[in-house]
């Protein structure tokens, strides 16, 4: 499977490839992923583009590698605030949430790209969606569990909602997300949904 083989490609040494992943995150939130190069990841991490082919065959490699786990794109923290709405508020307004200005810019550059670009969009999927989406089922898993999430309720679109809405606004509207704007919709669309018929 492609991420079995890159993993077993040979690790940059030292400092240099965190270097070069922070440089690559940085490429894209400039320029976007169909305007990326390996020429321009390279000046900018000043590296050799062979340093690069050795360790990435492919651009998708570089990307999703690099926002997978680059410093500037870090996996929002599972805390166990004890409700739903604390929980969704630290994972939405922390590090790596919403309001972190850079994550979202590397979203709004790779999403054209990812609905042309199979590789892109099933290293994306795996390697960058996967242990978000983990994260808050485990979030929504809990509120069930406490009782917060009434039985009818479609848990799986449930949440999703939050960030549907959040890009909707981003990415159609122009609006910057904003901690308000995340209160609004987790006070007014989440916890009102999640109660479900029990809110008549």
């Amino acid at each position: 499977m492609e991420s079995a083989s890159v993993r077993q490609r040979p690790r940059v040494e030292g400092g240099r490839e965190e270097e070069i992943l922070d440089a690559t995150v940085a490429v894209v939130a400039e320029l976007g992923y169909d305007r990326l190069t390996m020429d321009a990841v390279a000046t900018a991490a000043k590296a050799s583009k062979a340093t690069l082919y050795r360790r990435w065959s492919t651009k998708a490699d570089l990307v999703v590698d690099a926002i997978s786990r680059a410093k500037g794109c870090p996996v929002p923290e599972d805390v166990d605030t004890g409700s739903l709405r604390g929980d969704l508020i630290s994972m939405s307004c922390g590090d790596g949430g919403f309001t972190d200005e850079l994550p979202m810019s590397v979203i709004a550059g790779l999403l054209t790209a990812l609905h042309r670009d199979d590789d892109l969009q099933r290293a994306f999927q795996e390697r960058f969606l996967a242990p978000r989406l983990d994260i808050t089922r485990g979030v929504y898993q809990r509120a069930v569990e406490r009782g917060e999430i009434a039985a009818d309720v479609d848990v799986q679109l449930l949440s999703t909602t939050l960030p549907a809405v959040i890009i909707h606004h981003a990415y159609i509207l122009g609006v910057e997300p904003t901690d308000d704007l995340i209160l609004r919709v987790i006070d007014n669309v989440i916890l009102p949904a999640a109660r479900g018929s029990q809110a008549s």
